[in-house]
């Protein structure tokens, strides 16, 4: 928590200077606006919201308030807004696996494509493949070597079943021709004490996570899962440059509605959040946080709901994956 109330300081100076045109600010809906966060409080998308919300009210000139709707690994929070009248009262804040979720339960209670509408995608973080020290393996092709020549004998850990770092490592395992055995934490905490202690051989964590680990020694980080090589880590090859074509694996944090919101208010809300990321003193506050700034169209966003639906409804597919 004390993360959190710096990082709210620092962007604080985005609130003395108007971020959009006056016009756009006067535009208003009736009521205070509810941002739900499916997940409890000091999680990703709950963090990211409380810095989010001063800089909305600020530009609207309506409350803004944050409300933390956890449950059924954050279906009951995403059904609130799927049923929520498209008025733009009520808004939620996702990460990436409200898409994945999709998938994963055999009932859902909404489509992620078609049932919402995307605002704005706010920040992306990339996942890197690590592995214990003591794992003979220097790079991520001598990783899937090891993993080759002993089937199922090398475990993974991820903070649970159907999380991004799980389904990140099934995708790698699927690329790369291997076989290991999953092991479902709860939680990111004890994935990584183990993966500490050598009681599991790899993971996927976020960057921003694993560099101190890896400059302590206490991890080998292998590969990237991202497009790009990461800015903190720009020795790191990606697992596209190391030969694993395909293989992305990343968190994202958006800002989406009920479906049907008016495309003037969606463009307005949009017009707001990209301002506030393109920010100094926000992208400062959200790389504290291991978040990158990604400011894009409501069309790009909604782009890439489609796109990682389906990509990642073909993992948990093809691999038998389940929430259970």
């Amino acid at each position: 928590m004390r993360r959190c109330r710096l990082s709210r300081r620092g962007i604080a100076l985005a609130l003395l200077a108007p971020l959009v045109p006056a016009a756009a600010r006067a535009q208003r809906v009736e009521g205070p606006v509810v941002i739900i966060i499916p997940y409890t409080p000091g999680t990703g998308p709950d963090i990211l919201a409380r810095l989010a919300s001063p800089v909305l009210q600020a530009q609207t000139g309506q409350a803004v308030v944050v409300d933390n709707r956890p449950g059924a690994s954050g279906l009951i929070g995403t059904q609130a807004v799927a049923r929520a009248a498209p008025d733009g009262r009520m808004l939620m804040l996702q990460p990436n696996t409200f898409v994945m979720n999709a998938s994963l339960f055999r009932q859902v209670p909404y489509n992620p494509v078609g049932g919402f509408t995307p605002i704005a995608l706010l920040t992306r973080g990339d996942l890197a493949l690590v592995v214990n020290p003591q794992v003979p393996a220097p790079d991520a092709q001598a990783f899937a070597a090891l993993a080759r020549g002993r089937p199922g004998a090398l475990d993974y850990a991820s903070p649970g079943n159907g999380t991004p770092q799980h389904l990140g490592m099934a995708l790698f395992a699927q690329h790369a021709g291997v076989t290991m055995t999953h092991i479902p934490y709860r939680g990111s905490a004890p994935a990584i004490q183990d993966l500490i202690a050598g009681r599991v051989a790899a993971m996927f964590l976020p960057v921003h996570t694993a560099l101190p680990l890896a400059q302590g020694g206490q991890i080998r980080m292998l590969g990237l899962g991202g497009e790009t090589r990461a800015a903190s880590a720009p020795d790191l090859p990606t697992l596209t440059e190391a030969g694993f074509p395909g293989v992305q694996a990343d968190l994202w944090y958006g800002l989406l509605g009920p479906a049907g919101l008016p495309d003037s208010l969606v463009e307005r809300l949009n017009s707001i959040c990209n301002a506030w990321l393109a920010d100094p003193g926000t992208a400062e506050a959200l790389r504290a946080q291991g978040m990158v700034p990604t400011p894009t169209t409501p069309a790009g966003f909604a782009a890439l709901v489609a796109r990682d639906h389906a990509r990642w409804a073909q993992v948990i597919r093809d691999n038998g994956i389940t929430a259970d």
